[in-house]
Parts: structure tokens; C-alpha cells; sequence
């Protein structure tokens, strides 16, 4: 799985040329029986000074290879046991949401790590643009530029999609700034798609190629439906063979809303360990249908427990919208802040029941220059259901981290779970400020970040 993003000197695109129409098979012919067939170009015209270029560049903290972490090769070459800096530029999309305010919806992968972010719009003009928030979990961002004369596009009903519909994806694939691509929505709801994320893709066959993220998925009235993510490819070319996928705009919109008010999402907690209802497992337990979250486990003292959800029940919808699977429920709960009003659909006993539950608060706690001064300015909070590394790694999930802090200088960042600090093990934020306050100096953080593990050292 690739996302579509361009890193300017790691990536090298053989362009192919081939007729439109043969690029484009679900398009129709420029004429009927000698009429002249509807087009897409009004469309596009209007929506097009909506989309705009993001080129960023800074710096990432690179793993060493593994042989640098054995003592013997330590000691023989001299090497020390420390990531590696190393300066990138990229080139991505993004879509212009509201005007007035200058406000750009992107993939949070597009400025992830950026130290310079320039947004060039449609008549060529660039802007320094500032992050309002990001959200690595959705994969969203929010940027802001100070600039007059800016268009919007409306957003539409990512829900009302139907597979079959003529979709536009509109971006900058290999740098090409404002191609367009036309094609049909190929499935929805797809999961598993990206490991550990909070998921729902919209898929399609309109070309998404390296650029295309964070741009515009677009029906045939001019809406937004969704916000260009990643693609499927063969072999190491990187280039589209008709698999994309894309943020429902609705999904969207919920985590858009968080990080314009908040700055981030402070996802609350519903506390059950779940699974998809499957055709068996339902025949098994003799119930009337065949779809939704089967609760295996419920945590003590969570919202659930104090709703009165117990193991075995199976939850059906959330606020009247069906739930079909354990990840349909993780999709719905993980754009919810803490005191957010459920009703939820429960099937117990083979009868529906209703059940009304609050978001609780995943307990995240201000790691304050009390605890140590080197950790200034992150928040951490205890490993649940809405990190992607819940149940696989024990450690403290970073929930936040101030720009301008000594931390993210040394490379920490929202979405990391730190697993031990000086080389003691951490699996709770009890732990994490019990150790760090018996520290003294430099402090060593190991780091897990997706499937990468380092060491960040902060201080002398």
C-alpha cells in the first residue's frame, strides 16, 4: 500500500501516454450517433481553483539498520546507537474548505514532519501556510493561509455514495499540478486497508498517483466526498493500476470540526474489546441477524461498564446509524471527544434493547516540569482501544506534543508510544511519571512509532 505522496528526488515517474478515453473506460465516447455527449468541464472549471499544491520540506529521524544495535559491531566500527537526521522535501495536494478563512483540509502524512509548509493555488500564487491541527490516526490535517480572493468547494454526503457513481479526483500526481482523473466508486467501507488506523475508505478507479494526497474526490454536482489517501501498486514503480482509496468527506468533517475548535482530537473512550459479528458466530449464538460488534470484553470502571454494557451483548447501531463490524464501531467512537451522547442498539438475548452511554476520558495527564523539565509540554495517556497499538505493545501513548518543546526538537510526536524511559519499562502513565521522577539529566525515551523502535535522548 502506497501513499501518494511525492518526495522530490526519491521518486522518478516514467510518463506513459495513452488516448483519454482509453485511460478512462468508464467515460463515454465525445459523440453519439452524432450529438455531442455531456461533459465534465464545468464541473471541473468550478471546482478546480478549490484545489491547491502543498510542497513541504524538513527533517525525519531515520532508524539505523539493525546491525548498529549489536555491542560487538558498536565497539568494532565505533558507531554510535543514535537515529539518524536526515532533510526531505515532498510534494502533496490539498483542498480549500473554507474561504473566508483561509482553511485547507490535507492528509496529515502531506506535512507530517514539515519544518516549511507553501501552498500554491490555481492562479499561481503561494502562501506560507500555518497547521491548525493534525490527526495521525485519520490521516486528516487542517492548514491555514492569510490570502484574499480564495474559492471553496462544498462539501457533500460521503453516506449517500453509492458504488457505481462517477467520481473526480482532482490533485498534482508527479508534480502536475490540477490533473484530472475520472472513474467510478468501486466499493465503500473498506478496512483493514491501513493498519492500524481508524478507516473506512472510499474506493475507486479514478488514476491517484504519487501527489494525489490530500486532494479532492469529487462527485458530478461539484462536491467533495472525499479526501485522496493512498493506492494500491505492483511492483516498485509507485504509479496507479486502478485501486485508490479515499476519506469519506463525512468522516472527514467530524475530525476537521475537532482540530479547527481544538487544535487536535481528544478521543474519549466507549471501554469494550469487540469483533465482527460473522453469518457463524451469529448462527452459533442463535441471533436474529448477522452484523454488528460482538463485546468480548467490557473494561472496568469505563463508559460501557457504567452504561450497563456486558460481554456477549451485541451492538447493533450508534445514534439510529447501523453498526455492521468492529471496525464500523472503532470508525464511529474514534471521532467522539470525551462527554459525547450515545444511544446505542444492543442485541442481549437474542431481543434489541437500547442502551444510552456517555464518552468517558482515557485518562491523559500533563507530564508537567515537575516530573522532569527535558519533558516539558507533552501530554501522555494510558494505552486503550483508540491506539492503533492497543493490545500489541505496552508503553504510554503520546497524545500531544507543543511545537516549540525540547521533545519534539528531539523528534518525539503525537501518535508515538514511548515503552521505556532510561532503559526501565513504562506500561502505564503511573509508571511513566514514577520513573521520570526519579530521574536526573538526560533522559532516554524508547520509542515505538508504527513498526520502527528508537531511542530519542533529551537533555545533556
Amino acid at each position: 500500500m502506497k501513499r501518494p505522496t511525492i518526495f522530490t528526488g526519491a521518486v522518478c515517474a516514467a510518463l506513459l501516454f495513452v488516448s483519454p478515453w482509453a485511460a478512462s473506460a468508464h467515460m463515454p465516447p465525445p459523440f453519439v450517433q452524432g450529438q455531442p455527449v455531456p461533459t465534465l468541464a464545468p464541473i471541473i472549471k468550478r471546482v478546480s481553483p478549490a484545489v491547491v499544491n502543498i510542497s513541504t520540506s524538513g527533517h525525519v529521524t531515520m532508524q539505523q539498520s539493525p546491525f548498529f544495535n549489536d555491542p560487538f559491531f558498536q565497539q568494532f566500527f565505533g558507531m554510535p546507537n543514535q537515529p539518524i537526521e536526515r532533510n526531505f522535501q515532498a510534494l502533496g495536494s490539498g483542498v480549500i474548505v473554507d474561504a473566508a478563512k483561509g482553511y485547507i483540509l490535507t492528509n496529515n502524512h502531506v506535512i507530517e514532519n514539515a519544518d516549511k509548509i507553501t501552498v500554491t493555488l490555481y492562479d499561481n500564487r503561494s502562501f506560507k501556510a500555518k497547521v491548525i491541527g493534525r490527526d495521525p490516526d485519520t490521516d486528516i490535517a487542517v492548514l491555514q493561509i492569510d490570502a484574499k480572493g480564495l474559492t471553496q468547494i462544498p462539501l457533500g454526503n460521503s453516506d449517500s455514495l453509492q458504488v457505481g457513481d462517477f467520481v473526480i479526483a482532482i490533485g498534482n500526481p508527479f508534480g502536475l499540478n490540477h490533473t484530472v482523473t475520472a472513474g467510478i466508486v468501486s466499493a465503500k467501507g473498506r478496512t483493514q486497508v491501513q493498519d492500524g488506523k481508524y478507516s473506512d475508505f472510499i474506493q475507486t478507479d479514478a488514476s491517484i498517483n504519487p501527489g494525489n494526497s490530500g486532494g479532492a474526490l469529487v462527485n458530478l454536482e461539484g462536491q467533495l466526498v472525499g479526501i485522496n489517501t493512498m493506492i494500491v501498486t505492483s511492483g516498485g514503480g509507485g504509479g496507479n493500476i486502478g485501486i485508490g482509496f479515499a476519506i469519506p468527506i463525512n468522516m472527514a468533517r467530524d475530525v476537521m470540526g475537532q482540530l479547527i475548535k481544538y487544535g487536535k482530537v481528544e478521543r474519549g473512550m466507549l471501554g469494550v474489546q469487540v469483533q465482527s459479528l460473522t453469518p457463524e458466530l451469529a448462527q452459533a449464538l442463535k441471533l436474529p441477524q448477522d452484523q454488528g460488534a460482538v463485546v468480548n470484553q467490557v473494561v472496568p470502571g469505563s463508559a460501557a461498564q457504567k452504561a450497563g454494557i456486558k460481554s456477549n451483548d451485541v451492538i447493533v447501531s450508534i445514534n439510529g446509524n447501523p453498526v455492521t463490524s468492529a471496525a464500523d464501531l472503532s470508525n464511529s467512537i474514534g471521532v467522539m471527544r470525551v462527554g459525547t451522547k450515545l444511544t446505542l442498539g444492543v442485541i442481549r438475548n437474542g431481543r434489541r434493547i437500547t442502551i444510552h452511554a456517555t464518552i468517558g476520558n482515557t485518562q491523559s495527564e500533563q507530564v508537567a516540569s515537575t516530573a522532569h523539565p527535558q519533558l516539558r509540554g507533552i501530554t501522555v495517556s494510558n494505552l486503550n482501544e483508540s491506539s492503533p497499538l492497543y493490545g500489541q505493545v505496552k508503553g504510554v501513548l503520546v497524545t500531544g506534543v507543543d511545537p516549540n518543546s525540547e521533545a519534539y526538537m528531539a523528534g518525539l510526536r503525537q501518535g508515538d508510544v514511548i515503552t521505556a524511559v532510561n532503559r526501565a519499562a513504562v506500561a502505564s502513565v503511573a509508571e511513566f511519571r514514577k520513573v521520570l521522577g526519579q530521574t536526573h539529566g538526560a533522559v532516554a525515551l524508547r520509542v515505538r512509532r508504527n513498526d520502527q523502535i528508537f531511542y530519542l535522548v533529551l537533555g545533556d
